[in-house]
């Protein structure tokens, strides 16, 4: 769980996005990532009992910095306003599936899988469901999967309206090789964060997705 000042810390943060403010509230931010980082360790030291490929994994391959990357964006703040875990068998080199949990205000969700994947890795993940749909659709369709997230995400922008090239329309998966993203979620409230069992309820929810991770890291790996 985390403590109250850390999400009140976000909450000001948000309406209060630049430098001047930031530096007058340093010590309210190094108070926010040690808290951050907390909830990493604990997180992280439950759920590699369940998945040994995290064995090495440590928490500062799965924080991420408060610095907003403003290069190319519209959007000049230049501080996050939320909490960011990715929890990967890489670490952030971003070549295999993660675990994730986003705390925001109004936006916290818990999930799992691989986002835009590059081409390559695009085409390994859809070649393996495209001769193994039926493992796939055995994990998606347990109890478990269901109950916490229903189905595969099909965000907008993240789905092709025809077919793959080299995909024909009839394949009993068309629907899932359509996605350009294979992710799996489901929100939460911010407020879930400061509960005394937040921590073994998220990483409940993250061991459901440990099988499509292992599906996905499947497909890369094995496809090299």
């Amino acid at each position: 769980m985390l403590h109250a000042s850390t999400l009140e810390f976000l909450t000001d943060l948000k309406a209060n996005n630049n430098r001047d403010w930031f530096l007058d509230n340093k010590k309210r931010y190094e108070s926010f990532k040690q808290d951050y980082h907390h909830l990493i360790g604990l997180i992280l030291e439950k759920l590699k009992q369940s998945d040994a490929s995290l064995s090495l994994v440590e928490v500062k391959n799965c924080a991420f910095r408060i610095n907003r990357d403003i290069r190319f964006s519209k959007d000049k703040t230049p501080y996050k306003t939320h909490i960011a875990i990715g929890i990967s068998a890489d670490g952030k080199k971003n070549q295999k599936a993660s675990y994730y949990v986003h705390i925001e205000q109004d936006a916290c969700f818990v999930g799992g899988g691989i986002y835009c994947p590059m081409p390559d890795q695009l085409a390994k993940i859809r070649k393996e469901i495209a001769f193994f749909y039926d493992d796939l659709n055995e994990i998606t369709e347990a109890k478990s999967f269901k109950s916490e997230f229903r189905s595969l995400s099909k965000d907008e922008g993240m789905y092709l309206k025809n077919p793959p090239k080299g995909y024909e329309a009839a394949h009993p998966a068309i629907e899932i090789l359509k996605l350009k993203s294979f992710t799996a979620g489901k929100t939460f409230d911010f407020k879930d964060s400061l509960k005394a069992n937040f921590v073994d309820k998220i990483v409940g929810q993250l061991q459901i997705l440990k099988p499509f991770n292992d599906f996905l890291n499947r497909a890369i790996e094995e496809n090299e």
